[in-house]
């Protein structure tokens, strides 16, 4: 009886074990989105243009539209806290998206972005915006 309890309770541990593993969060089973400010579809602001930003991490993916009067998608991400990280001298390194971090020197993730699924020549703040543009900002994991 006691050697059949400890077999079960062996078998419990490793089965949690392998779960664990299994999964697309970290190493403290945590995910990107627990972070994130907004987890579900939103529209943000009154301006003139409109704008959808598809934020894409793991196996999941939001649309924040916006409505903005902004010249550039740096200006109008950053009039809505959506985005921060660190100026370089190639401009806006985004290490914070939605709330959610990636920093390649931390989790080997960035933040990967294009426009209507194609990769950008410049960052955000180099980006005019026109009415009806569509972006993506997807973390990426090396």
């Amino acid at each position: 009886m006691k050697k059949t309890f400890l077999a079960i309770l062996v078998l419990i541990i490793i089965m949690s074990v392998c779960f664990t593993a299994c999964t697309n969060k970290g190493a403290d089973n945590v995910s990107i989105w627990d972070n994130a400010t907004y987890k579900e579809d939103v529209s943000l602001g009154s301006g003139s243009k409109t704008i959808k930003v598809e934020v894409k991490a793991e196996e999941k993916s939001i649309t924040i539209t916006l409505k903005t009067n902004k010249k550039t998608l740096g200006d109008a991400l950053m009039e809505h806290k959506l985005v921060s990280g660190e100026e370089s001298a190639y401009g806006l390194y985004i290490k914070f998206v939605n709330g959610m971090e990636a920093d390649y020197d931390k989790t080997k993730t960035y933040w990967a972005f294009t426009k209507d699924g194609e990769g950008m020549l410049h960052g955000v703040d180099n980006e005019k915006i026109a009415d009806g543009s569509h972006y993506e900002l997807e973390c990426i994991k090396e």
